[in-house]
């Protein structure tokens, strides 16, 4: 029976409510959402750009974490506050992912925890040894 095995890194920030930063469950890891947070905690200053590359550098640090990349993303979804800046978040996701594209789902929400502008999650593999 696969095991359930919680990740964590201080290279991102911590969970500021009762879950992990991701999960790993065999060759598969489920990030939490992750929105702009500096690993001080504090939301990052500037628009939904700078919160975007901010949701990605805690993205990117959670899959480092867990041995994974953004070139093993199999899913994305992604919460946006308002879809008027979906060209931007847009311009911004594809710059992380380049030539690979993974399964995505785009919502726009009332309302993200803390009032940030964006959050992502990630499901991706692993290389399971």
């Amino acid at each position: 029976m696969m095991s359930i095995q919680i990740i964590k890194t201080e290279q991102a920030p911590a969970a500021i409510g009762p879950y992990s930063q991701a999960i790993q469950y065999g060759s598969l890891l489920f990030t939490s959402g992750q929105i702009p947070l500096g690993v001080d905690g504090q939301v990052v200053q500037g628009g939904v750009e700078e919160q975007t590359h901010q949701v990605f550098r805690n993205l990117q640090a959670v899959l480092e974490q867990a041995g994974s990349s953004f070139q093993q993303v199999i899913k994305a979804t992604v919460f946006i506050k308002d879809m008027n800046q979906f060209a931007q978040v847009n311009e911004i996701y594809a710059s992380y992912f380049g030539d690979h594209k993974p399964a995505r789902s785009t919502v726009e929400v009332a309302r993200l925890p803390k009032d940030v502008l964006v959050e992502i999650e990630l499901i991706a593999a692993i290389a399971v040894e």
